[in-house]
């Protein structure tokens, strides 16, 4: 039954990560409710969504080439980033972790809403400044390594928290966005199950339920999300997000 189960919420998480980003707001709980302890739990939903990152990649992948401005330096960044996420991840208490949890999804979601207003006001900014444009590049690839340390700490709401970094970078087109975003998602989710691997850390038997339908859903999905309105992508993102912190928020505090 907690195959069917996993199997299922893997599906549904592949699909949403695919279209919007947020596929782990219905993956990682589901674990959760099999039995995973939090820690593992959120090792083995990063094993079980990468799958579901790089089926969508590589569906989206030409628009990945054509979109991307500095494909190789998101490619280290995300990867660095990953890295750096698990470690810390696997070097928390797992009572600190599962207090953080709410936090984390409220500041993915807050991010997510608010996007395209920090991007407004960075453009305003680099257009005043003689000087902004160098400072955006560096700090556009410093956000894009603190995005990937939070997807290898947390892969819940990596999605959202990457198409929110695309927005403040400037990207406009939604498709090639969500492109990119499994794109580093992919990277950053694979450096970190190297380490989950070396440290135990993953439930093989029940993640590999949840990849094999995060496979599923990810890859047809990402053809499905080209006719997609941008609008209703948001939307559905932002309700989904809204609903599921606040239903941790109340489990972990009430």
């Amino acid at each position: 039954m907690d195959w069917i189960i996993l199997f299922l919420a893997g599906v549904i998480g592949g699909i949403l990560n695919s279209i919007a980003g947020g596929g782990s707001f219905i993956t990682f709980p589901a674990l959760l409710f099999a039995g995973v302890p939090p820690i593992a739990a959120n090792a083995t939903n990063t094993f079980a969504s990468c799958a579901g990152y790089m089926s969508g990649a590589y569906a989206l992948k030409n628009e990945i080439v054509t979109g991307t401005k500095q494909l190789k330096l998101t490619i280290i960044l995300s990867i660095l980033g990953g890295a750096i996420g698990a470690f810390l991840l696997l070097n928390t208490p797992e009572a600190v972790f599962t207090q953080s949890v709410p936090w984390l999804l409220l500041f993915a979601t807050l991010l997510f809403i608010f996007g395209g207003k920090l991007n407004s006001a960075l453009k305003r900014t680099t257009s005043k400044h003689k000087h902004a444009t160098q400072a955006g590049v560096f700090f556009s690839g410093l956000f894009l390594l603190v995005v990937c340390i939070y997807g290898g700490y947390f892969n819940a709401g990596l999605g959202i928290v990457t198409l929110s970094y695309l927005a403040l970078a400037g990207y406009t087109n939604i498709t090639v966005m969500n492109g990119i975003k499994l794109l580093i998602s992919a990277c950053a989710s694979f450096a970190a199950i190297l380490f989950f691997i070396i440290n135990g850390s993953i439930d093989w038997s029940l993640g590999t339920a949840t990849l094999v339908g995060t496979l599923v859903g990810g890859y047809y999905s990402a053809r499905i999300s080209r006719g997609i309105s941008p609008q209703h992508i948001r939307l559905t993102v932002t309700i989904a997000s809204v609903l599921i912190t606040g239903y941790f928020f109340i489990s972990t505090y009430l």
